[in-house]
């Protein structure tokens, strides 16, 4: 029974990784980006939408700053309790 188990441990990650591979895989590259135009022609938009990326960063700023107020509040309050 033992060796049941550990044979059925050993194998069935390996075969679930070989189908979930082998799904994945394709023959064929993706197609460009706006359907091999440039950005601009025929009203395609640019790749990537053209998302702005800097407001994101300033809110993990932010966060990471609250967090780490809290977190040394906790401290000094900790050790003001003892």
């Amino acid at each position: 029974m033992k060796k049941i188990i550990k044979l059925i441990t050993i194998t069935l990650p390996i075969i679930i990784g070989i189908t979930i591979n082998l799904s994945t895989l394709s023959a064929q590259t993706p197609p460009p980006p706006n359907g091999g135009q440039t950005p601009g022609e025929h009203g395609n938009t640019p790749v990537g939408g053209g998302a702005p990326i800097g407001g994101g960063l300033l809110i993990l700023v932010a966060l990471g700053a609250g967090y780490s107020a809290k977190k040394v509040y906790d401290y000094r309050k900790r050790e003001l309790a003892e």
